[in-house]
């Protein structure tokens, strides 16, 4: 007998987020990426109103917007304050079905399309389905042993994704570290017998951040023109995708006749770009990839010889509460190009820049691995996935 979600999950049970007094920690779409849990807003005090979907552990949290993005998360944290943004549909099991087995249910490519579908026909300002049409589809009629089964399998993938995740965690932390060793601390090769002047060492200078880096932004194609998008092969950044990290790929690639039609700009590998507004201002990314990028993207590059995008990124992570406080005035939050120009940093002596390039090139360059080694994962999970659930696969004990 066929069930429908509903039936056995409970779409969007409203909670109450002023029985939080003190904080929230607010998860809205642009949070979840690739199936991680990134960059969620603490927010204290002052509660949007649209903040009412408490979240408990066990919950699954599904974008209606532009389902095709995968937004999907089975949230396992311990947060004791979360609220989910109402760009997610709350799925709160109240049964014995399998929530893990529902949860790769939904993120199958059928189902996804599906959903897809239905969102492009809405006459929403952004394409997306209602509760409702989560709500119908039809569970699978599976055996609960079977169900578990596959879950064991497509589980031992997502442990070893989340082990990756993990180290790449740490890398990350050393990498910082490394930076606020040698120019926050001055521990820097050499330090022990360096003159300083003004507070700095001798040799190093304070002025623009122009002086040093060329800045641009992007643009976004018409969503209204089909062309722009499909069969697109040219990656497409967008700032919900910078999370302090490493960008190997993009959720979304446009085509060579919106970069020619659009703002868009193709830009090298390699570069770093911060997000100037929105949800995400002041995250960081490095492109290791030749990419284009949306608006709210400002992107760095070199006027000198040598790259120095590890110690840009440092140096931009570092001044964050900064740049947040200097961004306040306008609606919203925003940072633009000329005044992130006018922001002074210090820049070292070359010398030193060459030596931490190439001190912490190697921690990025196993970040890379890793981040390559979790796409290959997915990948493989993702073929198991549709012929597990449609049993074309048989599951042995």
């Amino acid at each position: 007998m066929n069930m429908k979600l509903r039936d056995c999950f409970e779409l969007n049970p409203v909670g109450n987020s002023s029985k939080y007094t003190d904080y929230i920690d607010y998860i809205d779409t642009s949070s979840v990426i690739a199936g991680r849990l990134t960059n969620i807003s603490r927010l204290e005090n002052d509660f949007p109103s649209r903040a009412q979907r408490l979240i408990k552990r066990g919950d699954i949290l599904y974008s209606s917007v532009r389902p095709n993005l995968r937004h999907y998360y089975l949230y396992l944290d311990n947060f004791e304050h979360a609220v989910a943004s109402t760009g997610f549909v709350l799925l709160r099991n109240k049964s014995s079905y399998s929530t893990r087995f529902a949860f790769y249910f939904l993120t199958t490519n059928e189902i996804v399309k599906h959903l897809s579908n239905i969102a492009e026909l809405s006459q929403s300002t952004f394409p997306s389905f209602s509760p409702k049409d989560l709500g119908i589809i039809d569970l699978p009629d599976v055996d609960e042993a079977i169900q578990d089964r596959i879950v064991s399998i497509l589980s031992a993938y997502d442990n070893l994704i989340e082990v990756n995740n993990k180290r790449i965690k740490i890398l990350e932390q050393m990498a910082e570290n490394l930076y606020k060793e040698w120019f926050v601390r001055f521990r820097f090769p050499g330090y022990e017998t360096a003159e300083f002047e003004n507070g700095i060492p001798k040799g190093w200078e304070i002025n623009h951040i122009s002086k040093y880096y060329l800045t641009s932004s992007g643009g976004t194609p018409s969503r209204n023109n089909d062309e722009y998008f499909n069969g697109g092969t040219i990656p497409w950044i967008k700032t919900g995708e910078l999370q302090d990290c490493l960008l190997i790929d993009t959720e979304e690639k446009i085509t060579e006749s919106a970069v020619k039609r659009s703002s868009a700009k193709i830009f090298p590998k390699d570069s770093v770009l911060m997000a100037m507004y929105g949800v995400n201002i002041g995250m960081l990314a490095y492109s290791t990839i030749e990419a284009t990028c949306n608006q709210a993207c400002c992107v760095f590059r070199d006027k000198g010889n040598v790259n120095t995008k590890h110690y840009l990124f440092q140096c931009l992570k570092s001044i964050r509460d900064y740049l947040l406080l200097i961004s306040f005035g306008a609606a919203q939050q925003n940072l633009s190009q000329d005044l992130i120009k006018r922001i002074k940093i210090v820049m070292p002596g070359e010398e030193t820049l060459i030596r931490f390039e190439q001190e912490i090139e190697s921690l990025y360059a196993e970040e890379k691995l890793l981040l390559k080694a979790n796409a290959r994962l997915v990948y493989q999970r993702d073929i198991l996935l549709p012929r597990l659930m449609s049993g074309k696969l048989e599951v042995k004990q």
